[in-house]
């Protein structure tokens, strides 16, 4: 546990630009709020999860105050830019070319990907023609389907994992790409 602290409070302070300049009483992270088992939204507004925990646990050990700021997905390395808030923690992938805008601490966690779709849906993952697919916007994974079946899938983009299950259930999206995690608690 020290070691994924140590990395990620690294993280926290170098995304500035002002690691060792700046003394810190608190700590700003964007978080999603939309993506269980990492983090999710609360009836009452509040966000939980497993990168609430780590923010937590991170500002314990640095004994700063602990500001959690929500953040849509697919704005939250521009928001980061912005310095709506000071880091990011999220299960984001590392890519070469989210590595020209931000830097990273090593993973903390290793999640394969995997589609989903309803019981007893009659889908040929190795043959997706015409397939209706859902994908959360701004993710590896709409990267994937765009950059790896091009037009032979029909990518249907969301805000959230949430809508994607909605429309998965309703029967307008036949299967739905994601990280297992998030996957598995949804179905």
């Amino acid at each position: 546990m020290k070691k994924w602290l140590l990395a990620a409070t690294i993280a926290a302070t170098a995304v500035t630009g002002m690691a060792q300049a700046k003394e810190w009483k608190t700590v700003r992270f964007g978080i999603e709020g939309a993506y269980p088992p990492f983090s999710w939204t609360e009836a009452d507004g509040s966000l939980k999860g497993f990168d609430v925990d780590m923010a937590n646990a991170l500002c314990e050990e640095m004994k700063v105050e602990c500001k959690i700021v929500p953040q849509d997905w697919d704005g939250i390395i521009p928001s980061l830019l912005a310095r709506k808030y000071d880091a990011i923690i999220a299960a984001m992938s590392i890519t070469e070319e989210r590595k020209k805008r931000v830097d990273f601490t090593g993973k903390y966690a290793l999640i394969p990907n995997n589609f989903i779709a309803k019981k007893g849906a009659n889908i040929d993952f190795d043959n997706l023609d015409g397939v209706k697919v859902g994908v959360q916007r701004a993710t590896t994974h709409d990267k994937y389907l765009t950059d790896n079946y091009g037009k032979s899938v029909e990518v249907v983009r969301y805000g959230s994992f949430d809508e994607a299950y909605l429309d998965l259930a309703n029967g307008r999206i036949a299967t739905v790409l994601g990280d297992a995690s998030a996957l598995k608690r949804a179905y």
